[in-house]
């Protein structure tokens, strides 16, 4: 039963997909300006048969509904279009890019967790202390930081002033990498390239710490109220008045079950951490999907664009799914229904 449940969850992503493919396609076609123009730099010496020729083979010369025709059509087949700029299709650039926007996200996401949960866990349990106000102060502070603002900042101090850390790319160019997956740190130790481990590991950190701060924070705060909650149920009193020590009270009864609601929070910021970077790789100089497309935004190169879009919200409908999945694990008493 469980599994025809997740089966029909997976199904029902099929028409948010389809839905979020018509809403990008007319939503970028809103955005002033001709790419057609912007392609040949605005005021050059081409002609205007020759633009009209572009425009004949990007099928920009077709009625709407008809160029919306032809987008589903292809993209139903896994084709996302060609590139106005780049001249490729767009589903080889976006598998270019999304290795190093993955990467950074699950950099971020590890960064995040071993700081949110160890705060969100010891601040309930020495609530109202001087070190739940500090910590929760400092999360309030990580949530209201504006990214652009924590990465110049800490560009500044561990790059420029102690020169501790790189300021931009992936992975330094003497470290001599061969790419297997495209996963700069996976790749180190499949080829046991231990110098391209420990650049691309330094490369990761800043960005990392910028993207993950504010999902630290996030995650800290739910965590602490979703602690105090189960600290003060019935089960966690009867585990206490069978002599268990305050740390498997803790760990054990209190964590699992506070863990279900963060859970879901968590799988919300999965989605922000791979569909919101586009300003930290910017700042980093991180190649990632999020800066291309920035660029393709100012391009008006509408394929890649729409294909992007698509894969930030296929990121968010799994994130969902996978939440759903866990919660029944986690509390058997929780179906999908």
């Amino acid at each position: 039963m469980k599994n025809i449940k997740i089966l029909e969850r997976v199904l029902a992503t099929v028409p948010i997909m389809f839905g979020v493919a018509i809403i990008v396609f007319f939503f970028v076609r809103l955005t002033p300006g001709d790419p057609v123009d912007i392609m040949m730099g605005q005021g050059g010496s081409i002609s205007v048969g020759e633009m009209e020729q572009i425009r004949a083979e990007f099928n920009l010369d077709k009625p709407l509904h008809i160029q919306l025709w032809y987008f589903l059509r292809d993209a139903a087949q896994g084709d996302l279009g060609y590139s106005y700029v780049l001249k490729r299709p767009v589903t080889d650039l976006i598998a270019e890019r999304l290795p190093a926007t993955i990467e950074l996200a699950v950099g971020a996401l590890f960064f995040s967790l071993i700081i949110a949960i160890p705060i969100g866990v010891i601040s309930a349990v020495r609530q109202n202390s001087w070190l739940d106000r500090l910590s929760m102060s400092s999360a309030f502070v990580g949530i209201s930081m504006p990214g652009f603002w924590l990465g110049i900042i800490l560009i500044l101090i561990f790059s420029v002033h102690l020169h501790w850390l790189p300021v931009q790319g992936r992975i330094a160019r003497s470290a001599g990498l061969v790419e297997v997956t495209g996963f700069f740190v996976l790749d180190s130790l499949l080829t046991g390239n231990f110098a391209a481990l420990s650049s691309s590991i330094l490369h990761l950190v800043l960005p990392s710490v910028t993207l993950g701060a504010p999902v630290a924070a996030v995650i800290a705060r739910v965590l602490r109220s979703s602690m105090l909650e189960t600290l003060r149920s019935d089960y966690v009193t009867l585990a206490r008045s069978k002599g268990a020590s305050e740390w498997i009270v803790v760990l054990k009864h209190a964590l699992r079950n506070a863990m279900i609601p963060t859970i879901t929070v968590i799988g919300l910021q999965v989605g922000i951490l791979l569909g919101g970077n586009m300003v930290i790789e910017n700042i980093f100089g991180w190649p990632g999907l999020g800066r291309m497309v920035v660029k393709a935004i100012f391009d008006r190169d509408f394929p890649l664009i729409q294909g992007a879009v698509m894969v930030y919200a296929f990121t968010f409908v799994t994130a969902n799914l996978i939440v759903d999945v866990l919660y029944t694990y986690l509390n058997p008493r929780i179906s999908m229904d």
